[in-house]
């Protein structure tokens, strides 16, 4: 007897599976300017490495025990490669009922989110989809109203602490779906092409009167420019899934890993003339920060992180000497670099990211406090800057800060753990304090000046007088700072100490006593 009858059938099944949603519905997916979610695993993976799980879940018809209709699961998953590393990838196919979960058949999503922790390995959401219950046109098949519940959660929440875990929004996503797509270490979106809400407009229409279309209540300038929600914006789904195999390959597979090294090709001495006379004199003129850390990194190796998002504060992952680290830098070309609730939640993410996934955190620092005024009053700075201040005192990675030039107030004091090691340079150009001298005289000689003859006089007198101690080498004097160094020197002594950071990760390894905060 043989089973090759069978085997036939499987074969017929996979190819019905692969029509997904039909002829018409694949059509109206690429003309509304989408791929297909087979088509976006083929172009998210390595050549030929997917290998499809349950690609025989589907919706079934029969007559006389012959198959005669076949909807496939609106959910693909499986395993494949990327960078030749094994990655689990899940995607919703949006040409089946709109990609709602209740058209995924039997939980697909959650054995791919399960299968991702147990075999430790980075896991991939494809999302363009809608919520976890799907249509109210479900009640009639089912005859009853139901409890929300969100299956397999525990393995969500308990994955962002183990495996890396990144989400592309490629559709309108919206309830679960939307969550799915936040609840990750990086997410990005395609202009024009995705959205994110937790309510369609439909439903935002009867539910608060708002008349919005898509991209108006959910598009990627409001999530990755305003909301946060979102990191990363691209123009193309093949951009998004070039920022995923990006991201991913500076991660170790799981925390129990160390992060791959890779040959640079870049000298670790190399040093570069510019970096003397980058920092302008004059304290209140601003310069290009990420010129800097293209001047000290690995060459192209910086994959910034949020760039529209929390904008006095840079975040990204890089290279020194082919070893991976995590990067925070200020830029004064933003509101003068003060940590404002937005950079402060942006710090808060990249700190538990780096700490969970033992990635060296190189700061460098240009921090003239946290925002003042009214509106960082309202946003709520104080309670969002103590807990990015939190997130960094929680990290037990290696932690190198860079001082640029200034560190001031609180905001200035999270630049690193000070009950720690807080290895440290500075550059000559460094300023710090309490206050920046220029705005401190008055609220600490506001008397003395009010009363002088001449207060603008007086004034000027203050702040000559305190500018004289206000050298750098003043400081290095009395061991406040360890070291002061030339510019030039500050990619060789990173390169250096990159080394040992990566010696002590193989005793860090696993996970942290604080899970990460999606």
């Amino acid at each position: 007897m043989s089973w090759q009858p069978e085997v036939d059938e499987i074969k017929r099944r996979v190819e019905l599976a692969k029509q997904m949603g039909g002829e018409a519905n694949v059509a109206r997916q690429h003309a509304n300017g989408r791929l297909t979610v087979r088509e976006r695993i083929d172009r998210l993976l390595d050549d030929g490495s997917f290998h499809e799980t349950g690609a025989l879940a589907g919706k079934a018809a029969y007559v006389d025990g012959e198959l005669i209709e076949f909807m496939p699961s609106n959910f693909v998953c499986g395993l494949g490669r990327i960078n030749n590393r094994r990655v689990v990838v899940g995607g919703d196919d949006f040409t089946v009922r709109g990609g709602a979960a209740d058209a995924a058949i039997g939980h697909k999503m959650t054995y791919s989110e399960r299968m991702a922790r147990e075999l430790k390995l980075p896991l991939v959401r494809l999302v363009d989809g809608t919520g976890g219950g799907g249509s109210v046109k479900m009640l009639e098949t089912m005859g009853r109203t139901y409890v929300p519940a969100n299956p397999g959660w525990d393995i969500v929440v308990a994955s962002l602490s183990e495996i890396p875990v990144v989400a592309a929004a490629l559709g309108p996503c919206a309830g679960l779906g939307a969550v799915r797509v936040v609840n990750s270490h990086f997410s990005v979106m395609v202009k024009g092409v995705s959205q994110l809400f937790v309510a369609g407009p439909p439903v935002v229409i009867r539910g608060v009167g708002e008349n919005v279309t898509k991209e108006e209540l959910g598009g990627s300038d409001i999530h990755a420019h305003g909301s946060g929600c979102v990191d990363n914006e691209v123009e193309t789904e093949d951009e998004a899934f070039a920022e995923i195999r990006r991201f991913l390959s500076y991660l170790p597979q799981n925390v129990w890993q160390i992060p791959p090294r890779v040959e640079s090709g870049d000298d670790p001495t190399r040093s570069e003339e510019q970096l003397l006379s980058i920092i302008p004199s004059d304290r209140r003129m601003a310069y290009d920060v990420r010129r800097i850390l293209s001047l000290v990194l690995d060459r192209d190796s910086f994959f910034e992180i949020g760039r529209f998002y929390g904008r006095p504060l840079v975040t990204g992952l890089a290279r020194l000497n082919g070893y991976a680290v995590g990067v925070l830098a200020g830029d004064p070309k933003q509101g003068g670099g003060a940590l404002d609730a937005d950079g402060s939640e942006k710090m808060t993410r990249f700190a538990d990211l780096c700490n969970t996934f033992h990635l060296p955190v190189v700061n460098f620092v240009d921090q003239p406090g946290f925002l003042i005024g009214t509106r960082a009053e309202r946003m709520g700075t104080a309670r969002y800057g103590a807990r990015a201040m939190a997130a960094v005192y929680q990290a037990s990675i290696p932690w190198c800060s860079i001082i640029l030039r200034r560190v001031f107030g609180v905001a200035g004091a999270a630049h690193g753990n000070a009950q720690s090691l807080n290895f440290r340079y500075a550059w000559p150009s460094g300023d710090w304090g309490s206050l920046p001298i220029e705005g401190g005289v008055m609220a600490a000689y506001k008397r003395d000046i009010e009363s002088a003859p001449d207060p603008e006089a007086r004034r000027r007198e203050i702040e000559e007088k305190l500018n004289e101690l206000r050298s750098p080498f003043r400081t290095a004097e009395a061991f406040g700072i360890e070291e002061i160094i030339d510019p030039r020197d500050t990619r060789r002594l990173l390169c250096d100490w990159v080394e040992m950071a990566y010696d002590l990760l193989p005793m860090q390894l696993g996970v942290k006593q604080h899970g990460y905060r999606p």
